[in-house]
């Protein structure tokens, strides 16, 4: 090592002795171009022998056993329970999303709801004027009344054998017609009464009070939709058939409310849309809130597969050599000074979610993988670990 010291000592004085003569000899003669010639000469051999000094200190450093190593960082490998979930979209439906008409013309006398009210099965939301229908049942009823009594009294004399036959089932008949009629007026009368056919909440009320309507398109009285039985319905590419099934779980996203809900897959379709190749899922969607309406735009990320025990690791730290492979550096047991021997490992890997990939096989629990640093490690090249 004195030797080599000794030999850089001499190299320096000799340079530096040829250095100060050549620039006073040219100073003194005081060409531009010859100053400019030198200077540019003094500086390649300024650079060769930066770079010889470096090979020497590298030198020096292996010989006395103080070689610096590469710093890199590990991460452990562990088993655990994986979930990947298929990225779909879809909007939030109900199937209790109904305009309601009326089955009868006439004024709307009076209209007992309001916008946002809610109300239950069966209520009465709106009347139309019956146009006297009430009273003809009125009068229908007084008809049936006399009709009832003529009939129980004939029926009575000709229990008794009293009277004709004729006279007995002439009362009967008029008696069951009557009943008949006002069965049938009851009826009628029963449309001139809008009545909810769901729970629900009403969404819009669409003719005012006093308004004119009639059976028919254009005749929209009310809007009801029942919030608290929402879903989503995506359609999932056919090649899941067989991954995609009732009972997964099921994540579902709103952007616009930025809030988000775990919930089932309730059905799956018995049909493939040859349009698209696709299948259709159908998922509940629970509305304590109320915040969640029809139509609104939803992510929904689907249960396709689970591993109980998946080793991941970050996709940023896999490599690919030139036959297609993929590998990863392992790092043997470091020792007390964690200094550790890298070994390339070759991997089989699987489904990727949120940048980390799982890995199938070339992996076992405990193995110190290489991270931070892995793209510049060398199989077989020792490393002093961080962490």
């Amino acid at each position: 090592m004195k030797k080599v010291i000794y030999l850089v000592t001499v190299l320096l004085v000799a340079a530096c002795g040829s250095k100060e003569q050549s620039v006073e000899s040219l100073i003194g003669q005081g060409d531009l171009e010859s100053l400019r010639a030198k200077k540019s000469e003094l500086s390649a051999q300024q650079k060769q022998m930066e770079a010889q000094l470096r090979m020497l200190d590298s030198a020096i450093a292996t010989k006395a056993g103080v070689e610096k190593l590469p710093l890199v960082n590990t991460i452990l490998a562990e088993s655990k329970k994986f979930d990947h979930y298929l990225e779909l979209q879809g909007d939030v439906s109900t199937k209790q999303n109904v305009l309601i008409y009326p089955e009868m013309s006439g004024t709307l006398q009076r209209v007992y709801v309001k916008e946002g009210q809610k109300v239950s099965k069966g209520q009465t939301l709106a009347v139309i004027d019956d146009g006297g229908m009430g009273s003809q049942l009125a009068q229908l009823k007084t008809q049936a009344q006399l009709a009832q009594t003529t009939y129980e009294r004939r029926k009575r004399l000709w229990d008794q054998k009293i009277g004709s036959e004729i006279e007995y089932l002439a009362a009967k008949t008029e008696y069951e017609a009557t009943q008949d009629a006002i069965r049938q007026a009851e009826s009628q009368l029963g449309k001139s009464t809008i009545r909810a056919p769901f729970s629900g909440i009403i969404d819009d009320v669409i003719k005012d009070q006093g308004t004119v309507v009639s059976p028919g398109p254009g005749s929209e009285v009310f809007r009801i939709v029942n919030l608290s039985d929402m879903y989503i319905e995506v359609d999932v590419p056919e090649t899941y058939l067989g991954a995609i099934s009732e009972g997964k779980d099921a994540l579902v996203y709103f952007p616009v409310l930025g809030d988000s809900i775990t919930t089932k897959i309730r059905q799956t379709g018995n049909f493939i849309n040859p349009a698209n190749r696709s299948f259709s899922v159908e998922i509940p969607v629970p509305n304590k809130e109320g915040t969640i309406k029809p139509n609104l735009t939803a992510k929904v990320n689907l249960n396709d597969y689970t591993s109980d025990n998946a080793i991941l690791i970050p996709s940023s730290i896999i490599s690919e050599n030139a036959e297609g492979e993929q590998y990863v550096f392992v790092a043997d047991e470091p020792n007390a000074e964690g200094e550790a021997v890298v070994n390339r490992t070759i991997i089989t890997t699987g489904k990727t979610q949120n940048g980390k990939v799982e890995v199938t096989s070339g992996l076992k629990d405990g193995d110190q993988i290489i991270q931070e640093g892995a793209r510049s490690v060398k199989d077989g090249q020792k490393v002093k670990i961080k962490n």
